[in-house]
C-alpha cells in the first residue's frame, strides 16, 4: 500500500516539477497552484529533500514584505495611491487578490501560502532566499499601457466580472490547475481574448523569472512558481544555457514610455476642443459660442457627476465631479477621477475595519459600497468613465455645430493666405 502511494506521489511530482541539468547546474522548478494545500506540502517536502543551495520564489520584494508583515494593511494610504496615479493598479490588484482568496476558501489555504511555506522552510534550513518575480506594479502598468482602447475595455470587463463571480471551485479543480493540459487550455483562452495581457502577464514574466532564477547563486537551485509558468521558464532557461538568450531584462523591467504620438494626442484633443468652442464665438456669434461651451460643460459635468452618483459618493464629491470634469478634461496631467476620489476619501475617511475587510468586501457588490476604501475606488473609476464618455459625446457635438458656419471658417482661412 505504502509503495503504491509513493509511486502515485512520484508520478504526480513529475507533472508539477521540472528538473533541469544545465551547464553543470541543477534547477528544480516546483509548479504550484496558489491556493492548493498539496502545493504547500510539496514545496516544503521538496526543500527538505533537495537541500538546495538557494530557494527562488515567485515574488518581488514588495509582495514579500506585504506577505510577511500581517499589519501591512495599516500602512495603506488611499489618497497617496490616487495622487501617484495608482488607482487603477490598486483596483486591479484588489480584485485579483479577492478572486484568489475566494478560490482558497474551499481548501482553507490563503493565496501565496506555498510561497510563505517556502520562505519559512528556507529560513529554518538556513538556505539563501531570492525573490525572482517582476514588481506587480510594473507588470500591471505594462499590461495597461500596451493595450489598445478596446483591449483596455476588455480587460476592465474581465476584472469586473471576476470580482462578482459566484462560480464555485472545488479542491479537485484547483489541483487540476497544476496539470499542463489544463494550463495549456487556460493560456490558449487568455491568448485569444487578451493577447497583449497574456504577453505581459505570462510571456514576459516567464522570461523575467527564468533570467533571475538562472542568476541565483549555487549549483543546486530550487524555484517555487505558479504551474502556468513551468513550460515557458523551462524553455527560456534552456535557451540561456545554449547561449541563444541573455539574462538582461531591462527592456521589460519598466513601464514603456508614452510614444510621441500619444503625447501629442494628449494635448491635441484639449486644444481641438478649445479651438472648436472659440470658433463658435468667432464665427457663430455669442449665442452659438455660449451654446457650444454649455454643451461641453454639461456633457462632461453631468456624466462625471452621474458616475459619482452611481458610486453613492458624498454630495460634495458629486458637485466637485460636475464642476471639475470640464476643466480636468482639458488637462492631460490629471483626471476628475483622481480629484473626486481624493475628495471622497477626505470627507469619508477610511476606517481600520475597511482595511481589515478589504479583500472580503471586494467579492460582492454590497461590499464595494459598504467599504469606504472600495467606495473611493468606485468614485475614481466611474467618475473617470463618465467624464471620458462626456468628452467623446460633447466633442462630436461640437464638430457638428462647427459645420453650421463652415463656410465662414473657409472664407476666413482663404483671406489669411490671400493677404
Amino acid at each position: 500500500m505504502e509503495e503504491n502511494l509513493n509511486e502515485e506521489r512520484t508520478e504526480e511530482n513529475t507533472k508539477t516539477q521540472k528538473v533541469l541539468e544545465l551547464n553543470g547546474r541543477k534547477f528544480i522548478l516546483v509548479g504550484t497552484a496558489h491556493v492548493s494545500e498539496k502545493s504547500v506540502e510539496e514545496v516544503t517536502a521538496s526543500i527538505e529533500t533537495e537541500k538546495p543551495d538557494c530557494v527562488a520564489v515567485e515574488l518581488d520584494e514588495k509582495r514579500r514584505e506585504s506577505m510577511e508583515d500581517s499589519e501591512s494593511w495599516r500602512k495603506m494610504d488611499i489618497i497617496k495611491v490616487l495622487k501617484e496615479k495608482m488607482g487603477f493598479l490598486m483596483f486591479a490588484n484588489i480584485i485579483l487578490s479577492s478572486y484568489q482568496k475566494r478560490m482558497g476558501l474551499k481548501t482553507n489555504v490563503k493565496p501565496g501560502d506555498e510561497m510563505l511555506a517556502a520562505m519559512k522552510k528556507a529560513k529554518e534550513m538556513n538556505i539563501p532566499l531570492e525573490m525572482v518575480d517582476r514588481p506587480i506594479a510594473v507588470t500591471l502598468r505594462r499590461a495597461w499601457a500596451k493595450n489598445s482602447l478596446w483591449g483596455k475595455c476588455k480587460l476592465l470587463s474581465v476584472l469586473i466580472s471576476s470580482a462578482f463571480s459566484k462560480e464555485e471551485v472545488s479542491s479537485e479543480q484547483i489541483e487540476s490547475l497544476k496539470k499542463e493540459n489544463e494550463m495549456d487550455s487556460m493560456m490558449s483562452d487568455i491568448s485569444g481574448f487578451l493577447p497583449t495581457v497574456k504577453s505581459v502577464l505570462i510571456d514576459e514574466r516567464d522570461r523575467y523569472l527564468a533570467s533571475h532564477i538562472w542568476e541565483c547563486k549555487g549549483n543546486n537551485v530550487l524555484a517555487v512558481l505558479g504551474a502556468g509558468h513551468l513550460p515557458g521558464v523551462q524553455k527560456y532557461m534552456e535557451e540561456i544555457a545554449r547561449g541563444e538568450k541573455q539574462t538582461d531584462c531591462s527592456d521589460i523591467s519598466e513601464v514603456p514610455p508614452r510614444s510621441l504620438g500619444s503625447k501629442i494626442l494628449g494635448w491635441l484633443i484639449p486644444v481641438l476642443i478649445v479651438a472648436l468652442i472659440v470658433s463658435g464665438f468667432v464665427f457663430g456669434g455669442l449665442e452659438a459660442g455660449k451654446k457650444m461651451l454649455g454643451s461641453w460643460i454639461l456633457w462632461n459635468g453631468v456624466l462625471a457627476a452621474v458616475g459619482a452618483i452611481i458610486s453613492l459618493a458624498h454630495p460634495v464629491t458629486i458637485l466637485i465631479s460636475f464642476i471639475g470634469a470640464p476643466i480636468t478634461s482639458l488637462c492631460p496631467f490629471i483626471g476628475i477621477g483622481i480629484v473626486a476620489g481624493i475628495i471622497q476619501a477626505l470627507i469619508r475617511k477610511p476606517l481600520v475595519s475597511d482595511m481589515e475587510q478589504l479583500s472580503e468586501d471586494a467579492g460582492s457588490l454590497k461590499g464595494w459600497y459598504k467599504n469606504r476604501i472600495l467606495r473611493v475606488l468606485l468614485v475614481f473609476l466611474l467618475s473617470s468613465l463618465g467624464s471620458s464618455l462626456g468628452t467623446f459625446i460633447s466633442g462630436a457635438g461640437l464638430l457638428v455645430s462647427v459645420t453650421a458656419f463652415f463656410d465662414k471658417i473657409v472664407d476666413f482661412v482663404k483671406s489669411i493666405f490671400i493677404h
